[in-house]
């Protein structure tokens, strides 16, 4: 079996039918990934990527919550909140 780096983009494609343009992006994605670059708007391929980008949700999720208790804190503490008479 040959390696996959082997191929050409045309071989690549009449084996798989995917178009030359798609396998042109996934190859110059998996690239920058190997490099350590997290793909903006795109599923990451490698493992590595795919924990980097949950890990950017997963913060960007926990900072939307800290800003709804900082307004909530903010609300309770007011002297006209009817929680605080």
């Amino acid at each position: 079996m040959r390696p996959i780096w082997s191929y050409s983009y045309r071989e690549a494609e009449d084996a798989t039918g995917v178009s030359n343009g798609a396998l042109r992006n996934w190859v110059s994605q998996l690239k920058k990934e190997l490099n350590g670059e997290t793909p903006v708007g795109a599923k990451a391929i490698t493992e590595e990527q795919k924990k980097v980008q949950r890990l950017e949700a997963r913060v960007k999720q926990l900072e939307i919550e800290k800003e709804i208790l900082k307004k909530a804190t903010a609300l309770l503490m007011t002297d006209s909140s009817p929680f605080s008479r």
